[in-house]
């Protein structure tokens, strides 16, 4: 399919930083053209599918970050490889949380590294996945400044699974294949991750 290899192009220049980058404007259209093709086909994905760490390779930004940056951000944007942002989706075995699965935002820029965790809940028949960050490590240079939860992040954790959706940030996945996943955010934009 060449969709998925323009795509897997993507992910190779993002995750292994090779030279051949694909146009924003063309990626930007490739992710498109793939969400469609899954409103038609509707996929159904599995947490275990998921799991892992995943690099976030290229992004569009939300519907109201276009429309205050249209230039910059309508066509996409690669994120720049002296900035690591991964996301790391773990089911409850491997959880750091007992009894949910979690996610964890991980952002490493320079000497800083800051890490979001929080539960999350993939909802199959969506393939959505619904989390909350509630709890914060900043570390500097291998120390730790800050370790624990967010403000009310003990409380909103307690109430995570018993709450809406449109309560939630969530991803809607329309891609997962086993080193790429593509997804739209809640607040509208579009990202690749790779492995």
């Amino acid at each position: 399919m060449q969709l998925l290899s323009f795509l897997q192009q993507a992910v190779n220049f993002g995750v292994h930083h090779a030279t051949e980058q694909p146009p924003s404007e063309t990626l930007t259209k490739a992710l498109l053209d793939a969400e469609k093709t899954a409103k038609k086909v509707k996929p159904h994905y599995t947490p275990e599918q998921l799991q892992g760490t995943w690099r976030l390779c290229f992004i569009t930004g939300t519907k109201k970050a276009q429309k205050q940056a249209e230039i910059v951000l309508k066509s996409g944007r690669y994120l720049p490889s002296w900035a690591k942002i991964e996301l790391t989706y773990q089911t409850k075995n491997e959880s750091i949380f007992p009894e949910l699965d979690t996610l964890t935002n991980s952002i490493e820029c320079g000497g800083f590294h800051l890490i979001l965790a929080g539960p999350a809940k993939f909802i199959n028949i969506k393939n959505i996945l619904a989390f909350d960050f509630t709890k914060l490590t900043l570390k500097f240079g291998g120390m730790t400044l800050y370790n624990g939860n967010i403000p009310s992040g003990k409380q909103r954790e307690n109430k995570f699974y018993h709450s809406s959706l449109s309560q939630q940030a969530f991803f809607s996945y329309f891609l997962i294949e086993d080193n790429l996943i593509a997804a739209r955010g809640k607040g509208g934009g579009l990202a690749l991750w790779g492995r």
